[in-house]
């Protein structure tokens, strides 16, 4: 008797058991064809999506070369349509409960998710700003945290320096957008300011003649009328003087020639013209208190001071009997 017993209660629970998986099988069979329709509708939205993607990149391209921007655009609109497909799909397998707990759970991981990747945010955030300020184009040199190079490539994380030492770079987007970037390029001319001293002999004016024609005249030099020369200082060995001027900037190397052409330009105009560009002049003082020269030194050792101190004495004594 108590061996029957125990037998319903282990049936119990086995017939509830394969009583789900039952029901489970039946509502899978008849969802087969809900499911095939989910499939077929799942890889058309896919194709649509690359199909819209690409249909907006062509269209965005001929109208703008803003390459963060048309990544940005495109990957938006590929992934809303992938999401208007899945909650369709969701709708068909008449899973609605499950599209609004989706929904629920999205915000809340979307809230969490906010939290953890701050800095993730802040650098994608910060990536669609630039793309719409375009404070620089791909291929402009700019500074930015004292790093100076060309803008490789830019994407809403990193914008990517490609320095003129031959390193790589990758700046976050935040730190971008948060410092201050001086672009090179944008205006395509850049000013050289250059320092030279020439000697207290030389006749001034004709030293700021001389180079103001002399620079003017090298090749690469551009907007002579913005040409500045100063004189600055009094140096220890030289008159100081400043002298800037404008230059077309395609590149990096390109101010460097034009920077040599002009140091050398002067120099040779200098050589010509006797004008002098005085080494450093030190005058050295031996005196204890100052002023005394090296030849009214006394170097002599202090012993042998004694002895020639002694040996005038004798001589003295002895010229004195």
């Amino acid at each position: 008797m108590q061996s029957t017993t125990e037998k319903l209660k282990i049936d119990e629970p086995v017939d509830k058991i394969l009583g789900k998986l039952d029901g489970w099988l039946d509502a899978l069979v008849s969802m087969l064809p809900n499911m095939a329709v989910a499939i077929i509708l799942m890889i058309v939205f896919v194709l649509l999506a690359k199909l819209a993607s690409n249909l907006f990149t062509k269209i965005f391209t001929k109208a703008s070369d803003n390459q963060a921007l048309k990544n940005l655009f495109s990957t938006i609109i590929y992934y809303m349509v992938v999401g208007i497909g899945l909650f369709i799909i969701l709708g068909i397998l008449k899973l609605d409960k499950a599209v609004t707990s989706l929904l629920a759970g999205v915000g809340v991981v979307g809230l969490a998710l906010g939290f953890a990747f701050q800095d993730i945010a802040a650098n994608f955030v910060s990536g669609i700003i630039l793309a719409f300020r375009r404070p620089f184009h791909i291929g402009d040199i700019v500074e930015v945290n004292d790093i100076m190079g060309k803008v490789s490539r830019t994407n809403l994380r990193v914008t990517v320096i490609e320095t003129f030492q031959g390193q790589e770079v990758y700046m976050p987007n935040k730190d971008v957008l948060q410092t201050a970037i001086y672009n090179y390029t944008i205006l395509g001319k850049r000013r050289i300011d250059l320092g030279v001293g020439v000697s207290y002999a030389d006749d001034l004016d004709k030293v700021e003649s001389l180079v103001t024609d002399t620079v003017s005249s090298t090749e690469g030099v551009i907007d002579q009328d913005k040409l500045i020369f100063d004189y600055e200082e009094f140096g220890g060995s030289s008159i100081n003087f400043n002298i800037r001027f404008w230059i077309e900037y395609p590149d990096q190397p390109g101010y460097f020639a034009v920077k040599t052409r002009v140091i050398k330009a002067i120099k040779k105009a200098f050589d010509e013209n006797d004008i002098t560009i005085p080494f450093p002049i030190r005058t050295l003082d031996f005196g204890i208190k100052g002023g005394q020269t090296l030849s009214e030194m006394n170097l002599m050792p202090t012993n042998e001071r004694k002895d020639e101190d002694g040996k005038k004495e004798e001589s003295e004594s002895k010229s004195e009997e």
